[in-house]
């Protein structure tokens, strides 16, 4: 059997030099050659890993570019494949492939042959690749499908008159499980369970646009609706006005927390569930896209001691995210952070945490009262929604503290006039707010499927201002495969219009200049817009034109 590091010379994948150098680093480590060739980043998994089968004279699959056989896939359940981390990908007479990330695994292979009753040839893929592989193909649209037909059957249920006591296989409880299990695997941000006239309509928001997913029976509606009010601690009687809740589901060994709102419509309670990723709030700035210029004006306003930062945007911009990635970066342990939001969302270890209550008397304004007597050196205000809490949070800015909060405006200018509107003294804004950001989020192009091109000089040179004489730059557009389920996208980034409040600003502002002229003044002195940086961000290939001006018009 050849060695791993001679397999790497022959293949051209590493030089003598550096083998040579990961063999020393090796030694030291006292660890296996290829954990140390993927930890130096000399290597990938993926290389590691043919390289491991090339050395046992198996057969090594990229499933990113494999014509998976969805006919093969269906012989095996999603149970068995998650539990042995394998997919079957082609059958040839009575001979199934099985991609599998420990082709040694024995049990998995009779496990499959018994099932199946086919011979299995296993061959090698990267356990990451298995895994996303599993989640494309085993999905559970064909087994909702299956369960809508049960719930048929059982029209007559109605979980309203039957309390809490369900049985977990009950096909409503099945059907609510798959609904969020799938959302989470396609990686969605939300949930809609619409009822129509003669339906129900399923839809996931993937990367900020809403696919549909499913339709249901009319006559499930209201089981559905009750099991996941009864998951929630939502009270299943009440169909008449707005109710919000919170539920948690373990998907693949971790902790999933969903925030659950109801909306009575004309044909039913509409639901909403807002999937809440908890590594969002681990987030630090460099994650966020922001550019190198932007980061180093936002990192000099959070880096002050005192001041105002206003993230404004709509709903659904990504406002929340960067907040909590700023709190990451001011966080520590001899300051008092505390926030006040509606709802909390993620729970961040070492902050203090408040949560509206309207009901209790604990509006923004009364909660930030009670803040400002707890000696907070930072605040998190999670929106400014009127005076009073404007003018607060104001005066917390003007005392020493660092306020950090959201606003609703389209973009940075516009979050000066804003605040005068709201009958806060132009010379109030002026000396409290330091910064503002505002920010969008547009859809990654997928690395898998994107593909070149050049577009006409003339169409950019007009929106874009780009300069003819720099010939004709080379952009990306989408396209759609497997990987992406065939948008064309995976994944977002921000695009970000930072605006430093200066001198020539805040005299702006006690003016009561209109935001057209401040914007004019921003971006004098420097600041790019919403439409400047993400051009910046389609030159660099990270998402398209098309994508860019669907969010920045």
């Amino acid at each position: 059997m050849k060695q791993l590091g001679s397999i790497l010379l022959e293949t051209g994948v590493l030089s003598e030099d550096q083998l040579m150098d990961a063999i020393d680093e090796q030694q030291q480590r006292g660890q296996s050659l290829g954990r140390t060739l993927v930890e130096l980043g000399m290597i990938s998994e993926s290389q590691l890993v043919r390289a491991l089968a090339n050395q046992v004279g198996m057969e090594f699959v990229e499933l990113g570019d494999y014509p998976v056989d969805r006919a093969a896939v269906s012989l095996v359940s999603p149970a068995l494949c998650r539990r042995h981390t394998a997919l079957p990908i082609a059958m040839v007479d009575n001979v199934l492939k099985v991609a599998m990330a420990n082709p040694g695994n024995v049990v998995a292979v009779d496990d499959i042959k018994t099932l199946t009753r086919m011979q299995v040839a296993p061959v090698v893929a990267a356990h990451d690749d298995v895994v996303a592989a599993i989640d494309r193909y085993c999905r559970s649209d064909a087994e909702l499908e299956d369960i809508s037909g049960e719930l048929l059957q059982d029209s007559d249920i109605d979980l309203a008159d039957m309390g809490s006591v369900i049985e977990d296989d009950a096909p409503i409880v099945r059907f609510v499980n798959l609904l969020i299990t799938q959302a989470i695997q396609d990686r969605a941000s939300d949930i809609h369970i619409e009822p129509a006239e003669k339906d129900v309509r399923i839809r996931y928001r993937i990367d900020g646009v809403l696919h549909e997913m499913q339709k249901a029976p009319k006559s499930t509606q209201q089981g559905v609706i009750s099991r996941i009010k009864i998951m929630s601690d939502i009270d299943i009687a009440e169909r008449r006005k707005p109710q919000d809740g919170r539920l948690s589901v373990t998907h693949q060994g971790r902790k999933v927390d969903l925030r659950v709102a109801t909306l009575p419509t004309v044909w039913g309670e509409k639901v909403v569930m807002r999937i809440l990723d908890n590594s969002t709030a681990a987030m630090d700035l460099e994650d966020l896209g922001l550019r190198e210029a932007n980061l180093t004006l936002y990192e000099q306003s959070y880096s002050k001691p005192y001041g105002m930062i206003l993230v404004t945007g709509p709903t659904g911009s990504g406002k929340s995210t960067t907040l909590y990635a700023t709190l990451n970066q001011v966080s520590r342990p001899e300051i008092n952070v505390i926030t006040v939001e509606d709802p909390v969302e993620y729970r961040i270890p070492g902050i203090n945490q408040i949560q509206v209550n309207v009901k209790a008397g604990l509006t923004f304004a009364a909660a930030l009262r009670s803040i400002l007597r707890a000696d907070p050196d930072v605040v998190l205000v999670g929106e400014i929604r009127d005076a009073e809490t404007a003018q607060i949070a104001i005066e917390a800015a003007l005392t020493g503290h660092l306020v950090l909060s959201t606003l609703h405006t389209n973009d940075a200018p516009s979050a000066v006039s804003r605040l005068i509107e709201m009958q806060i003294e132009p010379f109030l804004v002026g000396s409290a707010l330091d910064c503002v950001v505002a920010q969008r989020l547009a859809r990654r192009l997928c690395l898998k499927c994107k593909e070149e091109y050049h577009p006409r000089v003339e169409d950019i040179a007009e929106r874009f201002g780009w300069d003819p004489e720099s010939g004709v730059p080379q952009l990306y557009r989408a396209v759609g495969c497997s990987a992406c389920s065939n948008t064309g996208y995976r994944g977002r980034l921000a695009l970000h219009e930072i605006m430093p409040i200066s001198e020539e600003i805040e005299r702006l502002a006690v003016s009561r200049a209109s935001s057209a002229e401040i914007g004019r003044q921003a971006r004098a002195q420097g600041m790019e817009t919403l439409v400047e940086d993400g051009w910046e961000k389609v030159v660099a290939g990270f998402t398209s034109i098309e994508e860019l001006l669907r969010v920045v018009k």
